[in-house]
């Protein structure tokens, strides 16, 4: 039987939520912004495609895990969905933002076979425990100076991630096997992955003033950010003194490489994700949500303060 638990949310989304949700650091409140996009994509494709594949597992504890997993993830679409409509509430143009992303996903559910989206599931889902590592491990630095609702809202969701960091792989390997499989999709995997991030910061730039966002969502895609590091690397471009502050600007460059590293082995065709290191974070986290302590406003709430301040 699995052990994951279906955990009913309580956050509030009813005022005004701002795009700059961290003051402190507009760059990652655009990533997680851009995120909760993703989650309520690609957490749909989840559930279709786990729904599809259920019928095929005739092994009782998979087909539990599987049922679980789906679960959790509908919970994470339906939180993202209200953080989303906050967003909306105040820049209506990203409902297009958020509806093109939605097409794009469900145009591959609708083209693709199932063994190819367990395999871009098992490959994106093993990602997750090593970078959201990293978020977890510095928590504070990153989460703690913003709205509180959104914080812990994404504390919430990575610590979820880190639950069920093995089902998705439990899920494909019961139901098409072939490690080697996923390892021959990863390229179209990362192509789609990319041109939903397009779709995303295209909108964003669009449709949210740029003194409210507070950054050019173009200039935070990953490529552009490799491309801009390379040519200075070469000297083809200097150091831009009006740059907007990196995501992980504070983390010690040894964590980030070793999440690098690790998000790199994750998709290696035996990888176990139930060997991955694990964030200290996660066990706090649900041991305050087994002592019935209020995880929903980890840091505002009473009991988080004096917690939360151990950082």
């Amino acid at each position: 039987m699995t052990e994951l638990q279906i955990r009913r949310t309580r956050f509030d989304f009813d005022d005004d939520v701002p795009f700059v949700w961290n003051p402190g650091n507009p760059a990652f409140s655009f990533s997680m912004n851009a995120t909760s996009i993703i989650a309520i994509c690609f957490e749909k494709m989840i559930v279709a495609a786990v729904k599809e594949a259920l019928p095929q597992i005739s092994d009782t504890a998979i087909a539990a895990e599987a049922d679980a997993f789906l679960r959790q993830e509908a919970q994470h679409a339906r939180a993202h969905r209200r953080h989303m409509q906050a967003l909306i509430k105040t820049y209506p143009g990203l409902q297009e933002t958020l509806d093109t992303a939605i097409n794009h996903y469900d145009n591959l559910t609708a083209t693709t076979p199932l063994a190819y989206r367990l395999a871009y599931i098992a490959d994106l889902e093993a990602t997750f425990t090593p970078s959201m590592k990293l978020m977890l491990d510095n928590e504070a630095l990153l989460f703690k100076g913003g709205d509180d609702r959104v914080a812990s809202l994404f504390l919430w969701h990575f610590v979820e991630e880190v639950e069920h960091r093995s089902s998705a792989l439990i899920i494909y390997d019961a139901v098409v096997g072939k490690p080697w499989y996923r390892v021959r999709v990863l390229p179209s995997v990362v192509k789609h992955l990319g041109e939903v991030i397009s779709i995303i910061a295209n909108g964003v730039n669009d449709n949210v003033p740029e003194g409210d966002r507070g950054v050019d969502a173009g200039s935070m895609m990953r490529t552009v950010q490799m491309r801009r590091a390379v040519r200075r690397w070469l000297r083809l471009e200097a150091p831009d003194p009006n740059a907007t502050r990196p995501s992980y600007a504070g983390i010690q460059r040894r964590e980030k490489i070793i999440a690098v590293v690790n998000v790199l082995l994750s998709q290696t065709p035996f990888h176990k994700p139930a060997n991955s290191p694990l964030p200290e974070f996660a066990e706090r986290w649900l041991a305050r949500y087994q002592a019935g302590d209020d995880v929903w406003h980890w840091y505002t709430s009473e009991l988080a303060g004096k917690d939360g301040n151990r950082g």
